[in-house]
């Protein structure tokens, strides 16, 4: 299954649902999509789809999902990626009306250059590529789940008790 999720931004990102919908609905791909729309005004006919999801309909989502399919929101990329999953990114753009700016694909990158962990793709045509291929592109991403709770945890302790000396 793929699952596709776009947030909960004001405005529409039509351009990727369109798109997911029409490659399931052409028969270019062939397992189950579902797809959180969230405000988009296109309602998919070939997918599955809600438009908001409750927590834990993310979560058993995205760990039911194969590939998970993202916009450039760090709240939506974060959890396939505490799941050990590679998500794929495709930034909301400001040409399209899909956000202000264009501070996903600024951020998107950013990640991609600078963790390495994520699918980034900046154009929603080259979705059907990654897709095909995603298997193959990441087997060559060196992941690895790490989490600062507890250092943090240590360092909170120790400010709280330096506080009650």
């Amino acid at each position: 299954m793929i699952f596709v999720t776009v947030g909960t931004h004001e405005q529409p990102f039509n351009r990727l649902i369109k798109y997911m919908d029409n490659l399931k609905g052409s028969g270019i791909i062939t397992e189950d999509v579902v797809i959180q729309t969230g405000y988009s005004t296109f309602e998919p006919q070939f997918c599955k789809w809600h438009k908001l999801f409750s927590y834990q309909e993310m979560f058993k989502n995205m760990e039911d999902a194969r590939i998970v399919i993202t916009h450039g929101g760090p709240s939506s990329f974060i959890m396939p990626l505490q799941m050990g999953k590679i998500p794929v990114v495709i930034p909301r753009r400001k040409e399209f009306n899909e956000h202000i700016n264009n501070h996903q694909v600024d951020f998107g990158r950013k990640v991609s250059s600078e963790q390495g962990n994520i699918i980034f793709v900046e154009e929603v045509e080259k979705l059907k590529e990654v897709i095909f291929n995603y298997d193959k592109l990441i087997t060559g991403i060196q992941f690895t789940k790490q989490s600062n709770n507890k250092l943090f945890c240590e360092k909170f302790n120790t400010i709280v008790n330096d506080l009650f000396k």
